[in-house]
C-alpha cells in the first residue's frame, strides 16, 4: 500500500513540474475535450482560446505541455502567492544554532577533522558517497548564454567550472588505492541549459569520466502567472513556463529517476552544491564524514559572515527551527552582536553558501513533504500573448509572477537534532562567480585570483618556494594532481615563478 501511495505522490509531483517525457503523439479528440474541459472547469480555459488557429502539430504540443500541470494545484499555488495569509503574529527569535549542533574547521581539534576525513574517505571508498550539482543557470549577467558550468574563469588553464569539479571528483577517486571507487555525479539542468551541458560534456569526453556515471536531467517547470491569477501564454499553443527555482531539486531527484539510481547503486551520503562555486570540495570527505558521525539528515557548510553589513542569508534557530534567513530580515542591532565567547566575531555569522548534506534515508521521504514546500513570488515583466486580441504584448511593468521553490525551504521541517552545521574557511571553500568581469566582487577576476592564491599557498605550505614579481602572483595546482593540498612534497625545495599552473608531478 505504502508504494501505491508513493508512486500516486511521484506522478503528482510529475504533473506539477511539467517534467513529464512521454513521447509526443496527436491526442484523440476526446482526450483533447477532456483536457479543456478540465482547464475550462479551474477558470484556465483561455489557454485554448486560439486552438482553431494551431496547426496538428503545436495543438499536439499544447495537449502534452497542458497535460503535465494540474490547473487546480496551479490555481491553489497562484491564490497563496497573490494572496498570502497574514503573518504570524509575535516576535520573532533569532538564535545561532547551539553547540551540539555545529562545528567550525576555524577551531577544531586537528584530531578530530582528522578523524572526519578518514571516516568520509571510507564512506568514498565503499561507493555510497554520490554529488548533485545544481548547474540550471546561464551566464546572462557574465555576458553569455551558455550554461555557467561552461564558463572559463581565466584561469592559465582554460578549464571550466564543470572541468574543476569534474577533476575533482576523479581525483577523489584515486586516492582510494588499489580499488574501483565510483562518486556518481547527477547534475541538474534548466530547459535552456540541458542540451547545450549535454554537448559541453560530450565533446569534452566527460572530462575522463565514465559517462555511465554521470547523469544530467532536468529541473521542472511551472506555469506563470498573471496578477489575476491566468496562466499566461508565451504563445498562441504554448504556456508561458519558468525553472521552479532550486528548492523545485527534490521533486526532480524523484521524477528523473535520479532517486532511484541512488539506490540502485547503494548511495547513503549527498553532497549537493551550486555550479558557481569555483573552490568547492566535491564529495568532501571532512563533510561526509562530519555529517555521518553526528547522524543527521541534513548538514550544511557555512563560512563567517565578513562583516555586519554583508548581504548574506544566515542559518539560525528561527523559533527554534533551523532556518535560513535573510540579510533584509535582520535588523540592525542583531547583525552587529558580538558573540559572548569570542568578543571579536559576530554572534549571527553562519552564511550560508548553498553546500549541503543529505542522507539518502531523508531523500527516500520526500513524498511526505515536498508538497509542503512554500512557493516564492518573483514578480516579472513576462511577455505574452492577449487573449483577446492574439497580439504579443510586452510589458513595461511586471504584469505576473513566477513561482519558485527554494532549496532551503525543507530545513525548519527538520528536527533540531537531525540538522547540523560545519563552518569551513571562506578562502578554501567559497569563490562564487555571480558577476560580470571588472565588477570587482565575485566575478571571473576573484574566482581566478582565489584559485590561484589557494594554490600558491598549498605549494608554500608542502615547501616550495613561490617567487613573485609585481602583480604576478598565485600557482594553478590541478586537481589531478592535489584535491586540497595533498600529495605536494616532490615540490619540496623547489622554485616556482608566478603565475605558474602545475598540472602534473615533475
Amino acid at each position: 500500500m505504502a508504494s501505491v501511495i508513493k508512486d500516486a505522490v511521484s506522478n503528482v509531483l510529475g504533473k506539477l513540474q511539467g517534467t513529464a517525457t512521454e513521447v509526443p503523439r496527436e491526442p484523440s479528440a476526446e482526450e483533447f475535450q477532456t483536457l479543456q474541459k478540465k482547464y475550462t472547469d479551474a477558470g484556465q480555459g483561455h489557454v485554448f482560446a486560439f486552438v482553431e488557429e494551431l496547426t496538428t502539430v503545436e495543438k499536439s504540443q499544447l495537449f502534452h505541455q497542458l497535460s503535465n500541470f494540474d490547473p487546480n494545484r496551479i490555481n491553489e499555488l497562484a491564490d497563496k502567492a497573490l494572496n498570502p495569509p497574514p503573518s504570524e503574529q509575535g516576535a520573532v527569535i533569532l538564535e545561532p544554532l547551539p553547540e551540539v549542533a555545529s562545528a567550525s574547521i576555524l577551531d577544531s581539534d586537528p584530531s578530530d577533522i582528522q578523524k572526519w576525513y578518514e571516516a568520509g574517505l571510507k564512506e568514498v571508498a565503499a561507493n555510497k558517497v554520490a554529488v548533485v550539482l545544481m548547474a540550471g543557470g546561464q551566464g546572462t549577467r557574465l555576458g553569455s548564454s551558455a550554461p555557467k558550468g561552461c564558463f572559463d574563469i581565466g584561469l592559465l588553464s582554460e578549464k571550466s567550472l564543470f572541468q574543476l569539479q569534474a577533476q575533482r571528483i576523479l581525483k577523489l577517486q584515486s586516492l582510494i588505492g588499489g580499488q574501483t571507487v565510483v562518486i556518481p555525479w547527477y547534475i541538474m539542468t534548466s530547459g535552456p541549459t540541458r542540451k547545450p551541458t549535454e554537448e559541453f560534456f560530450e565533446k569534452n569526453n566527460y572530462f575522463g569520466l565514465d559517462k555511465s556515471n554521470v547523469m544530467i536531467f532536468e529541473q521542472g517547470v511551472l506555469p506563470c502567472i498573471s496578477n489575476d491569477g491566468k496562466i499566461l501564454l508565451e504563445t498562441k499553443g504554448k504556456a508561458a513556463v519558468a525553472p521552479d527555482g532550486n528548492g523545485g531539486i527534490y521533486q526532480a531527484l524523484v521524477v528523473s529517476g535520479v532517486r532511484e539510481d541512488m539506490r540502485r547503486r547503494g548511495i547513503e551520503h549527498i553532497h549537493l552544491y551550486g555550479v558557481d562555486n569555483c573552490l568547492v570540495k566535491v564529495a568532501d570527505p571532512v563533510f561526509i564524514g562530519f555529517a555521518a558521525s553526528k547522524n543527521v539528515d541534513i548538514a550544511t557548510k557555512v563560512v563567517r559572515k565578513r562583516s555586519a553589513t554583508e548581504s548574506v542569508g544566515l542559518i539560525l534557530l528561527k523559533n527554534g527551527k533551523p532556518d535560513v534567513v535573510e540579510y533584509s530580515e535582520i535588523d540592525k542591532e542583531t547583525a552587529e552582536a558580538k558573540d559572548p565567547k569570542q568578543p571579536d566575531v559576530l554572534k549571527y555569522r553562519a552564511a550560508n553558501i548553498v553546500n549541503h548534506y543529505y542522507s539518502f534515508q531523508f531523500l527516500e521521504s520526500i513524498e511526505n513533504w515536498a508538497h509542503q514546500l512554500p512557493h516564492h513570488v518573483a514578480r516579472k515583466k513576462i511577455a505574452c500573448v492577449d487573449t483577446e486580441t492574439g497580439n504579443l504584448v510586452k510589458p513595461e511593468k511586471p504584469n505576473g509572477i513566477k513561482l519558485e521553490q527554494f532549496v532551503f525551504d525543507v530545513f525548519p521541517m527538520t528536527p533540531l537534532e537531525k540538522f547540523a552545521t560545519l563552518e569551513v574557511h571562506r578562502h578554501d571553500e567559497f569563490s562564487p562567480l555571480k558577476n560580470a568581469q571588472g565588477t570587482g566582487e565575485d566575478d571571473p577576476d576573484t574566482s581566478r585570483a582565489d584559485i590561484m592564491a589557494q594554490g600558491q599557498r598549498w605549494v608554500e605550505a608542502a615547501g616550495g618556494i613561490v617567487i613573485t614579481d609585481g602583480e604576478a602572483v598565485g600557482v594553478e595546482v590541478s586537481p589531478l594532481i592535489s584535491y586540497a593540498g595533498e600529495n605536494l612534497e616532490f615540490l619540496k625545495g623547489r622554485q616556482i615563478k608566478a603565475p605558474a599552473i602545475l598540472e602534473r608531478e615533475e
